[in-house]
């Protein structure tokens, strides 16, 4: 059965390589844009329910504008929803991310000028030039420290995502002010150059490889439930985006395991560790 949450077609539109598979008024390549916010939420229908969020510089496919909202399919993951049209354009190349848990845009740099907006790790800029301790973007000024290169890429995903300890927990969140359980290991795994589908059950089929029940774990390794997926942090600990301390938070494993299996989620359902099998 196809997945709509990675099927651009509406049945106004759809993707040029469905042809023949779907039945659509109008089959288009799409255009690519750029989000000019720093936070976007994707939604299932216009005005309809957030299924994730997209970041200040992701690149999207647009398929189809009406009535104000753009049919769009991510880059990053392949995720297909609505945005307001407003909040894309086809804007320059992004050259850094943001690599702090957040950070500030600034109309000057000067760190003592009102800031224009708070930026979530992840966000990504244009950086045109230098000057003092900020970095120059098309929009504003941004602390040089809490940005790196694209091509720069972190090494640890639980040291990633250990960032984000204590932020709130938002369902479909991916950013450094809300964030849930499947987010928190997508934006990780990003920050490291790793692939990474948007949601639990999607990570589940296609992140890295199934750990016999046997087989010690690791740092990095993750735990899937049926609704629910958690960071390895070391044999006895892990770290989560969870509903439970509605935060991100390290939580002793054996003692999640059972109070998630008590509250009616169920068992494990597998343990994956994210590289080639050894």
């Amino acid at each position: 059965m196809t997945d709509p949450r990675r099927h651009p077609a509406n049945g106004r539109v759809a993707a040029l390589r469905l042809r023949g598979e779907v039945e659509a008024q109008g089959f288009t390549e799409g255009v690519p844009a750029r989000v000019v916010v720093p936070v976007a939420d994707l939604l299932r229908a216009p005005g309809g329910p957030r299924d994730r969020q997209f970041l200040l510089g992701e690149e999207v496919t647009v398929y189809e504008e009406r009535d104000g909202w753009s049919f769009v399919e991510a880059s990053r993951d392949g995720y297909t929803g609505y945005l307001p049209a407003a909040e894309l354009s086809g804007v320059q190349a992004p050259t850094h991310r943001v690599t702090a848990r957040a950070t500030h845009l600034y109309r000057m740099a000067d760190f003592k000028t009102r800031e224009l907006a708070a930026l979530s790790h992840g966000a990504m800029l244009t950086v045109t030039g230098q000057e003092g301790r900020f970095a120059v973007t098309p929009l504003g000024y941004v602390p040089s420290m809490h940005l790196s290169p694209l091509e720069e890429v972190a090494d640890d995903p639980v040291r990633v995502a250990g960032l984000f300890l204590g932020t709130p927990y938002l369902w479909g969140g991916n950013t450094s002010y809300g964030i849930d359980c499947s987010g928190l290991v997508q934006m990780a795994c990003l920050a490291c150059g790793i692939d990474c589908p948007g949601d639990s059950d999607m990570q589940e089929a296609e992140l890295g490889h199934a750990l016999p029940e046997d087989a010690p774990l690791e740092r990095g390794d993750l735990l899937f439930w049926e609704t629910h997926v958690a960071w390895v942090v070391d044999r006895d600990t892990l770290l989560h985006a969870n509903a439970f301390s509605m935060a991100v938070s390290y939580e002793p494993l054996e003692a999640a395991v059972h109070r998630i299996e008590a509250q009616g989620d169920g068992p494990v359902t597998s343990r994956r560790r994210l590289g080639d099998p050894r």
